[in-house]
């Protein structure tokens, strides 16, 4: 957040004739979080906290904010993924004489095996496998001109890994990268629905609402003769602009918007993958989980849990992230109406499904962070877990 949130706070909060307590009250937050951001004592909070705020002050949350707060990344997780830093940022070393150049044919069969540790969070897997194979795919691209797509789509991918493990530069650097190498409208599209989500990640509402909404304006197929993956490139645009808008205190906007990401999953007719690709996956199971999403972001927890019982989630992959996602946002719901158990027990199914993927979700730490404020002694599953999300307790 800048410096002057708790200034813009105050002015904001002035401006509507309301005092500290009862923006307190009707926001939600409280009253010695407001006096601390107002004072300055605080720089820095949520963003979901801002979008309360903003909400009770009837403003758009990028009013109050210009960038939300990036949570840093440990030392310990920054060391683990550095080698693919260095993939990504080292230039390559013309007297390299390693005994075998990467082939067309040896690139594209290790990028088909990598894949798969993409789409399952197989995040120590990646940590080996994904430097030599960012390097070989480089060298490969400078001498068969075939090799491009190749390396846009390991970008992609990469881009998509290091927001996922919260590496925002690194991310930030391979899908500029990807959209660069990018070589046709479809390709760069999905590139672009991955930057929306990086910048969902760090808060820039604006800019990914203004992105999302440009690229599904670009991307809007003609129909009734869309084919599958037209419909899943729109519809996952639109739903990065409905996340956008949710957040920003748009509701109207964002319902629109995925009243629309509804019809092209209507029109698709179910849950698809077009040409493969996991994170294009889309339909109207997808759709259904961005609606309970957009929910959960608006603090309506009761409606959350009542969409997400017509939700088949349990025939979803353990370690889909909109999957893993959704019930996080299941969990937050029964945390905020105090029940506990039924939260725990939704973080056992996560952590079971997906053990490698929840350590590095800060909505993870937040909500069972909640959970264990709740209760005055911690039973062994709850301190297990807080480990496992790597919240002291």
């Amino acid at each position: 957040m800048s410096a002057n949130l708790g200034q813009r706070l105050r002015d904001t909060r002035k401006r509507r004739g309301l005092s500290q307590r009862e923006l307190s009250k009707l926001s939600g937050v409280p009253l010695s979080l407001i006096r601390k951001l107002e004072r300055g004592e605080r720089n820095d909070t949520r963003l979901e906290t801002a979008r309360q705020l903003a909400h009770a002050l009837k403003v758009p949350t990028t009013r109050l904010i210009t960038e939300h707060a990036e949570t840093p990344v440990g030392p310990n997780t920054a060391n683990l993924w550095a080698p693919v830093h260095t993939a990504l940022t080292a230039p390559l070393d013309p007297t390299d004489d390693a005994p075998q150049a990467p082939t067309y044919n040896g690139v594209q069969d290790a990028l088909h095996a990598a894949t798969p540790l993409f789409s399952t969070d197989r995040f120590d897997a990646l940590r080996t496998v994904l430097p030599p194979l960012l390097r070989d795919t480089e060298t490969l691209t400078e001498t068969d001109p075939r090799a491009r797509p190749l390396r846009a789509r390991l970008l992609e991918l990469t881009g998509w890994l290091m927001t996922q493990t919260r590496q925002f530069d690194a991310a930030e650097l391979a899908l500029e990268r990807a959209l660069d190498d990018a070589t046709d409208h479809g390709q760069a599209a999905a590139t672009i629905n991955t930057q929306c989500w990086l910048l969902l990640r760090r808060g820039k509402l604006a800019q990914a609402r203004g992105l999302a909404m440009y690229w599904a304006d670009e991307a809007e197929p003609r129909m009734p003769h869309a084919i599958p993956s037209e419909l899943s490139t729109w519809g996952w645009l639109l739903l990065r602009l409905s996340a956008a808008a949710i957040r920003d205190n748009r509701p109207d906007e964002a319902q629109d918007a995925l009243r629309l990401a509804h019809s092209a999953a209507v029109t698709l007719g179910q849950e698809g993958t077009p040409e493969g690709d996991f994170l294009r996956t889309f339909g109207p199971v997808t759709v259904a989980l961005k609606r309970t999403e957009n929910a959960m972001v608006a603090g309506q927890s009761e409606k959350v849990l009542t969409l997400a019982s017509r939700i088949p989630a349990h025939k979803l992959k353990p370690t889909s992230n909109n999957r893993n996602r959704h019930l996080l946002d299941v969990a937050n719901a029964h945390t905020q109406l105090r029940q506990y158990a039924e939260a725990m027990d939704t973080f056992q199914k996560i952590h079971a499904g997906s053990p490698e993927w929840l350590p590095n979700q800060q909505y993870a730490r937040d909500v069972l962070g909640c959970v264990l404020s709740g209760r005055r002694t911690l039973t062994s599953e709850m301190r297990e877990l807080a480990e496992v999300v790597k919240l002291p307790v």
